[in-house]
């Protein structure tokens, strides 16, 4: 049995990412999600969350002792320094965690689904890269409707995750999804197609 090749799938916010995630997985390809990932790792009695409470203080808890990620999303968007010290140390433990769960498939190929695929390297964990876009309008427009926030909290998010150029930069496929869910599943079956015909992610 080969072992499968890993296609990293990212997007920006309210490019549809998930939506794609989803039908590659109705397809049956093994997903993993580096949002889990990163929630596992901060699981009470997990290392990292101890960690945490450590260095941003008790009130990042939760009365059932499970992280406050509002009250911590809060502190690190405030200061770039303390969001680099969270990163430094989650990333390598979600890192792992992601090479566990990919390890274990057992379709021709898998995929790593994961917002900040570039800007945290996870983009090297793969073999190929397929970004999900959209014009920035519609990101918003889609956010602030799935999510219920004012545009400038989703103008905020934006900041803080790559710029399209530099995450169209690292792509070897683009899925623009400015049209209707039926059409995205068609290109994801496409996609799929094409992928299966790949060895190690590559033509």
């Amino acid at each position: 049995m080969n072992k499968p090749w890993i296609l990293g799938l990212t997007g920006g916010i309210g490019s549809g990412k998930s939506a794609v995630a989803a039908h590659f997985s109705a397809l049956g390809v093994h997903l993993v999600d580096a949002d889990h990932a990163a929630r596992w790792v901060v699981e009470p009695g997990r290392p990292a969350l101890e960690r945490i409470a450590e260095h941003f203080g008790r009130d990042v808890l939760q009365a059932d002792g499970q992280l406050d990620r509002a009250a911590l999303r809060q502190r690190i968007f405030q200061s770039p320094e303390e969001r680099r010290w969270l990163e430094s140390l989650l990333h390598p433990l979600i890192g792992e965690e992601i090479n566990n769960y990919l390890s274990s498939a057992e379709s021709p190929y898998a995929i790593l689904v994961s917002p900040l695929l570039v800007e945290s390297g996870q983009h090297r964990l793969t073999q190929r890269v397929l970004v999900v876009d959209a014009p920035e309008a519609l990101q918003i427009q889609r956010t602030m409707h799935r999510d219920q926030v004012p545009e400038e909290q989703v103008h905020a998010i934006l900041k803080v995750q790559a710029s399209r150029e530099h995450r169209l930069q690292h792509a070897h496929d683009v899925l623009v999804n400015d049209r209707d869910l039926n059409w995205l599943r068609a290109e994801v079956e496409r996609l799929h197609n094409f992928y299966l015909t790949l060895r190690g992610g590559q033509p």
